[in-house]
């Protein structure tokens, strides 16, 4: 487990930031189906997720302060993020009916696209990576990549 650290390259923290949206996602997934509460789940992720191994691969340490805003951040703005991701989607799908993992997504993204200092576009990217990190052969990425798109032009329209 490793916090920014200044003795890490440029590439190395943007790694380990882009590790900590993938675990805010699977924990914000964890917390709504197991009722567990947020100091529970987070110190879990950096207890015993960051930089351990899985089916032989080592995961990435996460960037432990980006982790915890974006977990504490998603569960305190969870309404605003949310209608902002339900005027996004199609009628039809109201975000109850979606995915719970990209419910964990949008809500994850639509921090950074709220109020980060992430540029909306990078936020994208970096969620569209985290989309196809869990749905791989599908079109879910592209679903996200709409949604999230629809989202920042709505919330940061002067940005594109």
């Amino acid at each position: 487990m490793t916090d920014a650290n200044s003795n890490l390259s440029g590439n190395q923290r943007r790694k380990m930031k882009s590790a900590s949206r993938l675990y805010a996602v699977q924990a914000l997934f964890q917390m709504e189906h197991s009722a567990q509460t947020i100091d529970k789940v987070t110190a879990e992720f950096m207890n015993y997720r960051f930089g351990e191994t899985y089916d032989g691969a080592e995961m990435i340490d996460g960037d432990i302060s980006h982790f915890k805003m974006l977990v504490e951040v998603a569960v305190e703005k969870q309404v605003e993020i949310d209608k902002l991701t339900d005027r996004a989607l199609v009628a039809r799908w109201p975000l109850g009916r979606i995915d719970p993992t990209l419910r964990a997504l949008f809500r994850a993204a639509g921090v950074e696209i709220l109020g980060s200092d992430t540029p909306p576009r990078v936020a994208i990217t970096e969620y569209v990576d985290v989309a196809r990190a869990f749905f791989d052969d599908g079109d879910e990425p592209k679903f996200v990549n709409a949604v999230l798109d629809h989202m920042a032009k709505t919330a940061k329209p002067d940005a594109f």
